[in-house]
């Protein structure tokens, strides 16, 4: 039998070999919303450059980026489950694509808020991406397999990740660095001139990844995908889910586990160029991205690390470790700034590294297929903390330093220690009983 013809359960899991053309074109959507989410940190340091911000305007990629998020993924599950999850693919990198050709005009006129309301298309565009393509690779093939398939399609994840940040590095980077006193030396010309150039210098990479993500959702849209059923039963939701869902007190704490979780991760990388900058003077933006790199190859290493851990120790109790260890390295980052601080912050992507899956599997942990859709679009929403915490550390660091301002995501690690360690003493209690 041709693997895309392959019959599939009630369920959409297919009886037959695995479709590899199709899982390969879904899987590489882990690519290319890591290569947009951490070509992120580098608009941070560059537009603060090309618009003279502060750490709280430029901070406001983030914001930008993360409320698409937070306001699409319930309207892109609703979406998905009417029109299917190809559908919903090809609509969210047609929305991915038409962002990131925005960048064009919004480079033209240098304009920030121009370039900010591309990152939200962009982000509608990956919310559509996320919500669909998780539960869609574990249907691409037999159900025993699901869980290795979607193991497989993460670990693409940090692969795009370091992609964008290499990108952004030798593309957009332009490696001229000026001190304030000079850009004040400079005629309103010149400076104007030097603002231009500098976001201009987005353009060309985000022309490229907006025509490549368009031609790919057409690759996608001709290819044939074995049909697979988006509901179990076939039959509408039950009233009152939802209703239901806000009422369980764990699924709450694993959102609010996850809004901590994101706001700090995002933090913490957004800043890192900017962190180093500031603590180590004389660096380039340039050279500074190195660190980002070496972050995100720490936090690949820190996903399988974790997962063989967790052979021989709850998840829980592994979120809980790594938790405790990031509260101590941004503590380091605080108060020992400079070369020890940058490497607390390299090393704590290892520790951030399991943190988002883990979470996610907590909250949705023992619950039925509706209610797990739902509670995965809720839990996708608290990727708001993004949004929020990234722009808090801003303001933190306006104030008191961008060294102290690491204290923002420490207490944000200290509040995923403790739901860690309550779902651990339940899962303990629930043992013991």
């Amino acid at each position: 039998m041709h693997p895309q013809a392959a019959s599939t359960t009630a369920g959409g899991h297919s009886h037959g070999s695995t479709p590899l053309l199709p899982l390969a074109l879904i899987v590489s959507l882990f690519f290319l919303w890591g290569v947009a989410n951490n070509l992120n940190d580098v608009l941070v340091a560059q537009f603060k450059k090309a618009f003279t911000l502060s750490d709280f305007q430029a901070a406001l990629v983030q914001s930008a980026f993360y409320l698409g998020y937070f306001i699409v993924a319930l309207p892109a599950g609703a979406y998905m489950r009417r029109y299917g999850y190809k559908s919903a693919v090809i609509f969210g990198l047609c929305l991915y694509g038409v962002g990131a050709l925005l960048f064009w005009p919004a480079a033209a006129y240098a304009t920030y808020a121009m370039f900010l309301a591309a990152l939200f298309v962009i982000a509608c565009g990956l919310a559509f991406l996320e919500t669909s393509a998780n539960p869609y690779v574990t249907l691409l093939g037999p159900a025993s397999s699901a869980a290795a398939r979607l193991n497989l399609a993460q670990a693409f994840n940090p692969l795009g990740s370091i992609t964008g940040v290499l990108i952004g590095q030798q593309f957009i980077f332009t490696g001229v660095e000026h001190t304030p006193q000079e850009l004040a030396a400079m005629s309103a010309g010149a400076h104007e001139a030097f603002m231009k150039s500098e976001a201009a210098a987005v353009q060309l990479p985000y022309l490229v990844i907006g025509l490549g993500v368009i031609a790919w959702a057409g690759v996608i849209w001709l290819t044939r995908f074995p049909s697979v059923a988006h509901r179990e039963d076939g039959v509408p939701a039950p009233r009152g889910v939802l209703k239901r869902l806000l009422r369980d007190g764990r699924l709450l704490g694993a959102i609010a586990a996850q809004f901590f979780y994101v706001g700090a991760q995002v933090a913490v990388f957004s800043h890192m160029i900017r962190y180093t900058q500031a603590t180590m003077p004389g660096t380039s933006a340039k050279s500074a991205a190195g660190f980002v790199t070496a972050g995100l190859v720490f936090f690949m290493a820190g996903r399988f690390a974790g997962a063989a851990l967790m052979k021989h120790l709850k998840a829980s109790r592994v979120l809980a470790l790594f938790a405790l260890a990031n509260v101590l390295l941004m503590a380091v980052a605080a108060f020992i700034a400079g070369r020890p601080g940058i490497y607390a912050l390299v090393a704590s992507s290892f520790f951030m590294s399991v943190m988002y899956p883990t979470i996610f599997a907590l909250g949705v942990e023992g619950k039925g297929d509706d209610e797990r859709k739902f509670a995965a679009a809720l839990l996708v929403m608290a990727i708001i903390g993004g949004a929020v915490l990234t722009a808090a550390m801003g303001v933190a660091s306006d104030c008191v330093g961008i060294a102290h301002a690491m204290l923002v995501p420490a207490v944000c690690f200290v509040a995923i220690f403790l739901f860690a360690q309550q779902h651990w003493q339940r899962a303990v209690a629930g043992v013991t009983a």
